[in-house]
């Protein structure tokens, strides 16, 4: 932890993308969002990933998204990009939009639904490097792309300046430790982000040698995360654990949703949107079709996650 910390470091929330009831987006509740992170005191914030739904959204939708998260923040923190498509071209068209937007980072992953290899994987990434301006992140999901990002191709890329950093969403942290070893071993003079997308294990990872967290919990939670993450910078691993197993605990939000109906994203992102309406950071939980947003039933048990896991309520004005 005595090394400057790269550009993209400490608590960068993926932002979720509200919604209204009849499917679109809804500005005035992602500014109050944005507004919440800010006054939490985040780092970044990272737009149009997994819990913002951008696979839902219309180029459209993402575009509005973007462009509120971008004017919100005012420059007071860099804000990431997702340019989430399925293969290199469309991705490039998506980074152009983002950049024009005013991101001030890309975050790409493998291509998807179209059956690649390492050597494909790494092209790809060569190629949207070389077609825009902005530092780029991969997006290490290997769940939704079924492809996972080795150490190796990592390290490479970040060696060469291809790759500005990684977000790490696989699950895998021994190959997140790898990583950090394998980065100061071979490129210790670029400016790479570590950073861990496992909500649950933030104190672990940056001990082991990680720039930050891209937690999707952090949007209901953001000042939590901000405490956990300086615990850590200041080596105050006891404090960094407690803050940690709060959180773990509040995590059980994603509980909530009856498994009968519900599955991945609608048990993540509806009990986040849940938790930010009952918060009053949102006016709503509404989710992107196929999902659906949790009932009354599910909002109730959300509801005492919510007074049992975080340390104190601050409602926003």
């Amino acid at each position: 932890m005595t090394t400057p910390a790269p550009r993209f470091a400490g608590v960068v929330p993926p932002a979720v993308t509200p919604l209204t009831e009849e499917g679109e987006v809804d500005v005035h509740s992602l500014e109050r969002l944005v507004e919440w992170l800010l006054d939490a005191g985040v780092d970044g914030i990272f737009a149009l990933g997994s819990s913002g739904e951008t696979v839902f959204l219309t180029d459209r939708q993402r575009d509005l998204a973007l462009e509120t998260i971008v004017k919100t923040a005012g420059g007071a923190v860099p804000v990431l990009a997702g340019c989430i498509e399925p293969t290199t071209r469309r991705v490039v068209e998506r980074a152009e939009a983002s950049t024009r937007l005013g991101a001030d980072g890309l975050v790409v992953t493998a291509p998807f639904y179209a059956i690649v290899g390492p050597h494909e994987i790494e092209r790809h990434f060569r190629a949207v490097a070389a077609a825009v301006e902005l530092p780029l992140l991969a997006y290490d999901i290997p769940v939704c792309v079924h492809s996972k990002l080795s150490v190796d191709l990592l390290t490479r890329l970040a060696a060469e300046g291809v790759l500005a950093g990684v977000k790490d969403s696989s699950g895998d942290d021994v190959a997140f430790r790898q990583l950090a070893l394998a980065i100061a071993e071979h490129a210790p003079e670029r400016d790479f982000s570590l950073l861990t997308g496992h909500e649950v294990v933030v104190d672990a990872m940056m001990l082991a040698g990680g720039s930050g967290s891209v937690p999707g919990l952090g949007n209901v939670d953001p000042a939590g995360y901000v405490r956990l993450h300086r615990a850590c910078v200041a080596g105050d691993w006891a404090a960094a654990r407690r803050e940690q197993d709060r959180l773990t605990r509040l995590f059980r939000i994603v509980d909530a949703a009856d498994p009968a109906t519900s599955a991945g994203a609608t048990r993540g992102v509806g009990a986040f949107k849940t938790a930010l309406s009952l918060l009053g950071v949102i006016a709503g939980n509404a989710v992107s079709l196929p999902l659906r947003p949790l009932d009354d039933a599910e909002t109730g048990r959300v509801r005492t996650q919510l007074e049992l896991g975080r340390a104190a309520l601050t409602m926003p004005e």
